[in-house]
């Protein structure tokens, strides 16, 4: 795509972790120049941690590094310093976005307060990630996805009964939080359009965790009904709706309507419970799903879950295998979607993004991960600085080049 949709934007990633990174990935998927701007020590820690690649991550490109770092330039400069302070300066003068996830008194003590960067640049639009948001008797604390899980209710909603708190097998709330920032940066990239103003932009990760529950928290504030753990059953509650034995694997069933409840009689041969007053509306089915389901499970163990999900699709009944991540990432689906982008060179392979902007086959980063430093010369120079100016930065250990 030669027009994408956020060619020309200028983004400084001052971010680590996972939820940062990602932001600013989703960012330059979409044609924005991403500069990720980290530490001489070590850079983002994150490059020294996650996966299980040991070997990787001791050269500072571990697998959860890497997932995100495509698609960047990086620079490492030393902002405790008066010089690296005043490069940092310089980039965020002509930069259009500025992300971070950093405590609020961590910048500070950086002096990268709002009206510092707002007076600096009054275009700029400042995306701040952290885990409760500003404000706050946690404002300052650090929070990582699985504190955010912890501390939402999530893991006390997930599981059977019983067997909680579990923490979700993924990290749903860093990704969940850099898909709401990218969302809110867009929003304010188009607001600057018709004010030439910047802004400030305020992420919570308990907030998104929130927004992740929002039916099951409105109906606890309506009904004062504490959600329970439910295990594989749908929060419809409908008793065809959740995860069955087959004669071979599991099926996922979502059958929540009347038409797709009658689907399902169809596609069981049983077309007698559509005139059946036990199993005739939604309520009855619930009052006695006992009967139901014993029929359900029965049926089912008749044929593979990958026979009955072929016959779902063909009757129009919500299913799905329950697959490994291996059986899952091997589904033709993912091919003629080309979601996920390969460096064969290096033989990694990155997700993208969800969605297609205009039929694009997908949205793809341009390079692959760079080492620490990998771009640091490129971008002073692009700041003006001369060759002596660079070295001298080098030697004083202000700067570090990786090239």
């Amino acid at each position: 795509m030669n027009d994408k949709p956020l060619k020309g934007i200028k983004v400084i990633d001052f971010t680590h972790v996972l939820a940062g990174p990602a932001c600013a990935y989703y960012l330059g998927l979409l044609g924005a120049d991403i500069i990720k701007v980290e530490s001489v020590s070590k850079g983002d820690a994150i490059r020294y941690r996650g996966g299980t690649s040991e070997k990787l991550s001791s050269k500072g490109m571990s697998t959860a590094y890497m997932t995100q770092a495509s698609g960047k330039r990086s620079i490492a400069l030393d902002l405790n310093t008066k010089e690296g302070f005043i490069i940092f300066e310089k980039i965020l003068k002509n930069t259009d976005v500025l992300v971070e996830n950093h405590r609020p008194e961590t910048l500070q003590k950086l002096g990268l307060t709002t009206a510092y960067l707002k007076k600096i640049n009054s275009r700029l639009i400042h995306c701040a990630l952290t885990g409760y948001g500003r404000r706050g008797d946690k404002e300052n604390a650090s929070a990582y996805d699985v504190n955010i899980q912890a501390i939402s209710g999530i893991m006390n909603l997930t599981g059977f009964e019983g067997q909680g708190p579990i923490r979700t097998g993924a990290p749903i709330m860093d990704y969940s939080v850099a898909l709401a920032a990218g969302f809110a940066i867009s929003s304010a990239l188009f607001q600057r359009t018709k004010t030439g103003k910047g802004s400030f932009i305020d992420v919570s990760m308990l907030e998104t965790a929130y927004t992740l529950m929002s039916s099951t928290i409105v109906d606890y504030l309506y009904t004062g009904n504490e959600p329970k753990q439910r295990g594989n059953a749908a929060n419809s509650r409908s008793p065809t709706a959740g995860s069955f034995d087959c004669k071979e694997g599991l099926i996922s069933l979502g059958v929540n309507e009347e038409h797709q409840f009658h689907n399902l009689a169809k596609m069981f041969n049983k077309e007698e419970w559509i005139d059946d007053k036990k199993f005739s509306n939604k309520l009855n089915r619930k009052k006695f799903k006992n009967i139901l389901l014993d029929q359900i499970s029965n049926i089912l163990m008749l044929k593979t879950a990958q026979e009955w999900e072929e016959l779902a699709i063909k009757f129009g009944v919500p299913a799905a295998r329950v697959l490994s991540l291996s059986e899952s990432l091997n589904l033709e689906q993912n091919k003629d979607r080309s979601f996920f982008h390969s460096f064969d060179d290096i033989n990694l392979k990155v997700p993208t993004l969800p969605f297609r902007v205009n039929n694009e086959k997908n949205h793809s980063p341009d390079t692959p991960p760079y080492p620490l430093g990998h771009n640091t010369i490129e971008i002073l120079e692009e700041l003006g600085l001369s060759k002596m100016e660079i070295k001298s930065l080098e030697d004083k250990k202000i700067i570090f080049n990786n090239t």
